[in-house]
């Protein structure tokens, strides 16, 4: 099969769509390929009940958590197990990600029109790593619905590039033909 496209994103997780969402606002022509199926659109983000990972947020506040970037990064770290020399930009890319998840992501996820409410997983609760000290995940909705998987907001932006056709095949051998 020949594609022809400005942008190829490898992966149709979140992070996949995200970026094909944002080539195809630039005006750009998008192919998505992902070895698995139409059915599993979103990646671990399909799985979830719609929490994201945020730091000190107000959802966070209003249910008396307390939390900070420095105990989001200790708490990374102990979980991430990155202790050899060539984990260093491994390092450097979690804390970047706290940083973020501490600033200016809740604001673009609210110009996107994705919103919170305060229900928060933590300790011993849903999608946390069990070193996790603070509860950080509060739940998504998207124009007022709770817990529509957040993956989805992207779809709509990258519709006419999205092409499930364009997913690679399996063998039987359940590997990519491609």
């Amino acid at each position: 099969m020949m594609i022809r496209t400005d942008v190829i994103v490898l992966g149709a997780g979140l992070s996949g769509l995200v970026a094909a969402a944002e080539a195809h606002a630039a005006g750009k022509t998008v192919a998505i390929l992902d070895q698995e199926p139409e059915a599993s659109v979103g990646g671990q983000a399909h799985w979830s009940f719609g929490g994201l990972f945020l730091v000190d947020s107000p959802e966070q506040r209003k249910l008396g958590v307390k939390d900070s970037e420095e105990l989001a990064l200790s708490d990374w770290m102990a979980s991430a197990g990155f202790d050899r020399s060539e984990d260093a930009l491994a390092r450097e890319w979690a804390a970047a990600y706290v940083h973020v998840a501490a600033g200016e992501k809740r604001s673009w996820l609210k110009a996107l029109g994705v919103a919170c409410f305060p229900w928060c997983s933590g300790p011993n609760g849903v999608a946390m790593a069990p070193t996790d000290t603070a509860k950080r995940y509060p739940v998504s909705t998207w124009r007022g619905v709770p817990a529509l998987p957040l993956w989805r907001r992207f779809l709509p932006s990258c519709a006419r590039a999205w092409r499930p056709a364009g997913f690679p095949s399996t063998s039987a051998t359940g590997q990519p033909d491609w």
